[in-house]
């Protein structure tokens, strides 16, 4: 039998199939028993957003103070209590009972954009018996007067005052949005980072020509999303103390096959499993497990990093060259070209 085992931020798991974070998933206890029973090997709870931690301050604050003539109008700018699944106290009650209910390691997931006192509430998730943090950064910056190093250090600045308040392994969901990933990767390492989710995906939104409004429009991934997350682990792993998961685009046992070979300790599932059923979780194994066999592999072990930009054949495939080989050797399909010459001419 192979041996499908890996590691992912001192977490000893049987397997690299790990489900992310997503409310739909994660939310319900007994779908993550059911995500057991399938056999991941470790679930990311769904987030926690700080302005859940913030409505609830404005609202305590409105009813200490009510008829003070003191409540803040800010509270008004925040979602309705509705909107987000359940509240910061919820959260903590949720990881107790899951880890009372499965087996397999809970990961807490907090996003966030600012300092605020996520140290405080990582503590609480500590003691909470959660096994792993995962910090979400979705931080946009539209201020034309904040440079892109003043951006950088915010994310070190939250990242460090998190791994400061908790003795818990912290990874750090990323977007691929800076101008140098590379030392980016090693300024969260340095701030105590364990791990990095590569890479997280900014939910872009829509015009509705009806109402002539924005609003959110969710996309599912796809597996070619897995190219840019596939592209830095190979060149960060091995180069800095940090486990690696992979995000976005993971559908199928080759995908995860890749992400494992380019350095990635375990790879995480969303998508494919809002599309088709957690049972899918099954069949992305057996499929995992037959490929190792027909290649002679016994363990996942043996595969992991072979691939990755120190220990592939041709390393200068993860930076310009793949580029330049792309263009050289891509052919388009000649009726196209033809087409284009009738017009031209």
């Amino acid at each position: 039998m192979v041996d499908l085992s890996t590691t992912y931020l001192g977490l000893e798991l049987r397997s690299p199939l790990v489900v992310g974070a997503a409310a739909p998933l994660t939310e319900d206890i007994d779908n993550i028993k059911s995500i057991e029973d399938a056999g991941a090997s470790a679930v990311v709870l769904h987030s926690l957003f700080e302005e859940q931690l913030l409505e609830e301050r404005y609202a305590l604050y409105h009813h200490i103070t009510q008829g003070t003539e003191s409540y803040p109008e800010a509270i008004s700018y925040f979602p309705e209590p509705e909107v987000f699944y359940v509240g910061s106290q919820a959260y903590l009650n949720q990881i107790r009972y899951a880890k009372e209910t499965v087996d397999i390691p809970i990961i807490a997931s907090l996003n966030s954009s600012t300092i605020g006192s996520w140290g405080d509430y990582a503590k609480k998730i500590e003691q909470a018996g959660a096994d792993a943090i995962e910090l979400n950064i979705y931080y946009i910056e539209t201020d034309e007067t904040i440079t892109g190093g003043q951006v950088e250090q915010h994310y070190v600045d939250i990242v460090r005052a998190v791994t400061n308040s908790v003795s818990l392994p912290v990874a750090v969901k990323l977007s691929p949005f800076f101008s140098n990933m590379a030392n980016m990767a090693k300024c969260l390492s340095d701030a105590g980072a364990n791990g990095l989710v590569l890479f997280n995906r900014f939910y872009q939104p829509d015009i509705n020509l009806t109402s002539l409004s924005a609003e959110p429009n969710l996309l599912l991934s796809t597996s070619g999303e897995i190219r840019l997350p596939m592209r830095w682990i190979a060149i960060l792993s091995g180069s800095l103390p940090l486990d690696f998961a992979a995000t976005s685009g993971i559908h199928t046992a080759h995908d995860v096959i890749k992400m494992m070979m380019v350095g990635a300790n375990v790879t995480m599932l969303v998508s494919v499993l809002l599309s088709h059923g957690i049972e899918q979780l099954q069949k992305i194994e057996k499929d995992l497990v037959e490929w190792l066999e027909e290649k002679e592999y016994k363990s996942i072990n043996q595969l992991q990093g072979s691939m990755s930009q120190m220990n592939c054949p041709d390393p200068s495939m993860f930076e310009r060259v793949q580029y330049l080989k792309a263009l050289q050797t891509y052919h388009p399909h000649m009726g196209a070209i033809n087409s284009q010459s009738s017009i031209e001419n």
